[in-house]
């Protein structure tokens, strides 16, 4: 296959953990609003999922019924929360490693993306400092369907002009590894092997991780 010309990045647990402030807030209404906990665990389930959605499985999981008014002013609220811990991030919310990573990258030519399925995207990476690195941020303003729907990655792949083929996706979500996959692109999994099976690709981390020895990983040019 062909070397990529585009990089497409997730944002939670990929460029920054804010995994840890959505699941604050989760487990806040689930406690305060709904009269149940949820785990760790399960929030490992609300990856790469929409807002909406979450609640929806959040809902179903304490067997809670609503109506959908209450669930729009649930995910609101939710919001509002999760917004209160990431006015307090900054550059140091940057996983190890990334930044480099993204000099590497722009430096080697290739276009840089964003696919998250966030509505704060834009917000967060402003609030870390590093949003100029971004050609393109493809959120969840602009699209409708949620991972591992491939709609967020082929809009990216279409703002910048080039074919699914050309990008490579880097992914921690079971979810945004399907979607990478649906989109046609080939998938760096941010995580581990047991988890993230259809990745092409599973790393740890980008911590001292140089870009030409990624691009002549066997498994990517295959």
């Amino acid at each position: 296959m062909q070397q990529p010309k585009v990089f497409l990045f997730d944002l939670d647990g990929v460029i920054v953990d804010t995994a840890v402030f959505h699941y604050q807030a989760w487990k806040r209404l689930a406690n305060q609003k709904l009269g149940f906990d949820i785990s760790h665990q399960f929030n490992e389930t609300l990856k790469g999922i929409s807002r909406a959605e979450s609640l929806e499985r959040i809902l179903a999981l304490g067997n809670v019924q609503i109506s959908e008014a209450e669930k729009a002013d649930f995910a609101t609220l939710k919001n509002e929360w999760y917004l209160e811990l990431v006015q307090q991030m900054t550059a140091k919310d940057v996983l190890p490693g990334v930044a480099d990573f993204l000099v590497q990258t722009r430096a080697a030519g290739i276009k840089i993306g964003l696919g998250s399925v966030s509505k704060n995207a834009k917000l967060i990476l402003e609030r870390v400092g590093i949003a100029d690195a971004f050609d393109a941020i493809i959120d969840g303003t602009k699209i409708t369907k949620s991972k591992p729907d491939p709609e967020v990655f082929l809009k990216g792949a279409h703002e910048l002009g080039f074919l699914p083929a050309e990008c490579l996706v880097f992914e921690d979500a079971v979810a945004g590894v399907a979607a990478a996959k649906r989109a046609g692109m080939r998938a760096v999994g941010i995580g581990t092997a047991e988890i993230l099976t259809q990745a092409d690709v599973v790393l740890p981390g980008f911590e001292a991780l140089q870009l030409a020895n990624l691009l002549n990983r066997p498994e990517l040019n295959q």
